[in-house]
């Protein structure tokens, strides 16, 4: 009887203590949320102050030169957001994996995997760190040859920003994904049909940025309302959850 009454306490301990972790991610996840935005509202007007030029590599690396300060600034606060983004989507796999495992699993790791995977692509889509070495070189350079070397190798770089890539188009079906999984879970229905919605405007947008402009306009306009709202659903689930 002694044996009986001592297992159900360890039990209950290890449940209480995953109900306790549980609580603590979906609170820090809800913060992350919140930094994600904050830092794209930074980073946006930075653009909007100094915005850089999206072609011409001499162009570019003159305008680095004489803007560094705030394009690596600018350069650092669009790429800070993807780690938050993946700290969310794995809260959002636990919050919304009891009522739909296996949708829950795919959406978080395409989402989750998509956007860590940004930071290490050596482009924003509004420039690229790697230019900012770029740059410095252009500057020193001594002659029109080793000036025309830097800007043709910065031309590279700006055509890769200017491509859509397979991994932005993932990041969107991650959100569409997730999404599609939050409909019949606890977390507020509308936030699902939100993020379906923002899923694929982003997979159109993505994928047809250089077609239809429009479609990615719409895409960046309820990505960040989606993780906003999110945030505001996490932070609820989270003090909702017992100590």
């Amino acid at each position: 009887m002694t044996e009986r009454n001592v297992r159900p306490v360890g039990d209950s301990a290890r449940a209480a203590e995953g109900i306790n972790s549980w609580r603590t991610l979906y609170l820090v996840a809800g913060g992350a949320s919140v930094g994600f935005i904050l830092l794209l509202i930074a980073a946006i007007t930075l653009d909007t102050v100094a915005p850089p030029p999206v072609d011409g590599g001499a162009e570019t690396l003159e305008f680095i030169a004489a803007n560094k300060s705030v394009y690596v600034a600018e350069q650092v606060l669009w790429l800070l957001p993807n780690m938050l983004a993946v700290l969310t989507f794995v809260a959002l796999f636990v919050a919304v994996a009891p009522t739909n495992r296996s949708l829950a699993l795919i959406g978080a790791v395409v989402g989750g995997l998509s956007w860590a995977s940004f930071l290490a692509i050596p482009v924003t889509s509004r420039g690229s760190l790697t230019l900012v070495y770029l740059s410095g070189r252009h500057s020193e350079a001594t002659s029109d040859t080793e000036r025309a070397r830097f800007a043709t190798a910065a031309e590279a770089i700006l055509g890769e920003n200017n491509t859509p890539a397979i991994v932005g188009v993932l990041s969107a079906a991650g959100i569409l994904l997730i999404s599609l999984a939050m409909l019949h879970s606890a977390l507020p229905r509308w936030i699902g049909w939100l993020g379906v919605a923002a899923g694929v405007f982003g997979v159109a947008g993505e994928a047809l940025r250089q077609v239809v402009p429009s479609f990615y306009l719409g895409y960046g306009l309820l990505m960040p309302a989606w993780f906003l709202v999110v945030r505001i659903a996490l932070v609820r689930l989270g003090l909702r959850t017992p100590r």
